[in-house]
C-alpha cells in the first residue's frame, strides 16, 4: 500500500515513543512511504524549531526519509478542496502518487475521510485496520 504520512505524524514518531513511531515503523517495512519536500522539509523545521532536536539528528531523519521513501512532486489541488490551505500539498503528493492512505493527526484533513483514491486515517485507525488484517499469532510452540 502506498501511504502518505502527514508531517505531523512523522514528527511526533521521533518525538516520543508512541503510536505514531509503530505507524512508521509499520509503513517503513510493510508498506510504501511517499514524500515530497514540501513535507520533509516541514518535518525538518518543527523537529528543529519545536522539538528541538540538534540538526544533525534530524539531517539522518531526512536523509532516512529520503532513502526509504518514494519522492512526489504535489499535483496541483484546487483550493476549496480543504479547510486548511497549507494542506494542499499532503493532498497533492497523494494525488501525484497515487497513494491509497493518507495517515494524519490533523483534524481539517481528517474530517474529509477521502481524497480522490487516498483514504485519510488518523494513526490509530490506520494501526486498528492493519491489526485486524494481519493474521492471528500462533502462539509459542508445544502450548
Amino acid at each position: 500500500m502506498r501511504v502518505v504520512l502527514d508531517a505531523n505524524v512523522i514528527i511526533a514518531a521521533f518525538a516520543a515513543r508512541g503510536l505514531c513511531e509503530s505507524v512508521l515503523e509499520l509503513c517503513l517495512s510493510d508498506h510504501e512511504i511517499v514524500i515530497s519536500d514540501y513535507l520533509l522539509a516541514e518535518v525538518q523545521r518543527h523537529l528543529i524549531g519545536k522539538i528541538n532536536l540538534p540538526s544533525e539528528i534530524v539531517e539522518d531523519i531526512i536523509a532516512l526519509l529520503r532513502e526509504q521513501g518514494t519522492m512526489a512532486e504535489p499535483s496541483l489541488i484546487d483550493e476549496n478542496a480543504c479547510r486548511d490551505k497549507n494542506d494542499l500539498p499532503i493532498l497533492g503528493t497523494a494525488v501525484a502518487s497515487g497513494s491509497d492512505c493518507i495517515i494524519t493527526g490533523d483534524k481539517d484533513l481528517l474530517v474529509l475521510k477521502q481524497y480522490e483514491n487516498a483514504k485519510i486515517c488518523s494513526p490509530r485507525e490506520f494501526a486498528d485496520a492493519f491489526r485486524r488484517a494481519a493474521p492471528p499469532s500462533q502462539g509459542k510452540p508445544g502450548k
